[in-house]
């Protein structure tokens, strides 16, 4: 499972990736890094990059952030646009900069389609949200749900209408602004030239029922640090469960609660359910059978796969 194949020798610079599901342990995994080799962690969890969402998003600790640098986190306000473009930005620059310093870029996160534009080198359409247009395209999901937006991205844009999950209201308005913004296929503007450094791809594999049992723990410890308070400033403070950053497993259901509209114990089951519907979706973009990932039961034994800067 951990045999690594032959490859030549490249010129380029390495930079690891450190994927997997929520829970499987990939921050931990990181700062035991950091403790043997000098990196620089660039996050790929797109709920972390937002401020005021600390506990509910496991973002890392002060003290692991203490442990090496860490980039891409509380880099936007919770009802600021943040896009695919805008991670890639951030992100290719991040790496720039940690190789200019001599240290190892370790890209870590469970959103998959972060990951996998930074490691094949996608260039991501720029068009500004549109604010009319994704109104009347989130009020037609809300009456009709996520398929009608995904029938009438298939109508305009097929292709793009494959690879964009039918479920995924957020990502599908996103798909509609663009087609309809540019007036061209989202499929005809995803292009993909290789990354100037060279990819290590390598993901801690936990089996579903302890990975299940690792999360239900996690969110009962996030609840005993002040999630509910975490979500109730939040709301204090004017941001809105419709936002997209509120999408994060568990924020919505407990903004519901603080609402009155689901008891305490409904909002928790509800966060334990979005959490492992995750988990699904997250599954989809890192398969156990994708050779391009070096997978690993064991963060000691994917610390020492990790390449040396």
């Amino acid at each position: 499972m951990t045999s690594r194949p032959e490859n030549p020798q490249s010129p380029r610079p390495p930079v690891a990736f450190i994927v997997g599901a929520t829970a499987s342990g990939k921050t931990a995994a990181a700062i035991a890094l950091a403790a043997q080799r000098r990196i620089e962690v660039i996050n790929a969890d797109s709920r972390q990059v937002y401020r005021g969402m600390s506990i509910g998003t496991a973002k890392p600790t002060q003290e692991q952030r203490a442990a090496c640098a860490h980039h891409l986190i509380d880099v936007a306000d919770p009802d600021e646009p943040f896009n695919l473009a805008r991670f890639l930005e951030l992100a290719r620059a991040a790496i720039h900069d940690a190789l200019a310093r001599g240290a190892l870029p370790v890209v870590v996160g469970g959103s998959g389609q972060y990951v996998w534009a930074l490691a094949e080198g996608w260039e991501a359409p720029r068009v500004a949200p549109q604010p009319a247009l994704r109104t009347r395209l989130e009020a037609l999901a809300a009456e009709r749900g996520p398929e009608a937006l995904h029938e009438r991205l298939a109508a305009l844009d097929p292709d793009a209408a494959f690879f964009v999950d039918p479920r995924n209201t957020r990502r599908l308005v996103r798909a509609l602004e663009v087609v309809t913004a540019t007036g061209r296929p989202l499929s005809a503007q995803r292009r993909k030239s290789p990354p100037p450094f060279e990819v290590h791809l390598v993901g801690l594999w936990v089996a579903r029922a302890e990975l299940h049992r690792r999360i239900d723990a996690r969110i009962e410890e996030m609840l005993s640090a002040g999630w509910l308070d975490e979500v109730r400033a939040l709301l204090s403070v004017g941001y809105t469960p419709e936002l997209p950053s509120f999408s994060s497993a568990g924020y919505r259901q407990l903004a519901a609660h603080i609402a009155g509209d689901l008891t305490l114990e409904q909002a928790i089951e509800q966060a334990h359910v979005a959490h492992r519907t995750l988990v699904r979706r997250q599954a989809t973009w890192f398969s156990a059978a994708d050779k391009r990932i070096l997978w690993y039961e064991d963060a000691a034994e994917l610390v020492e796969g990790l390449p040396q800067p």
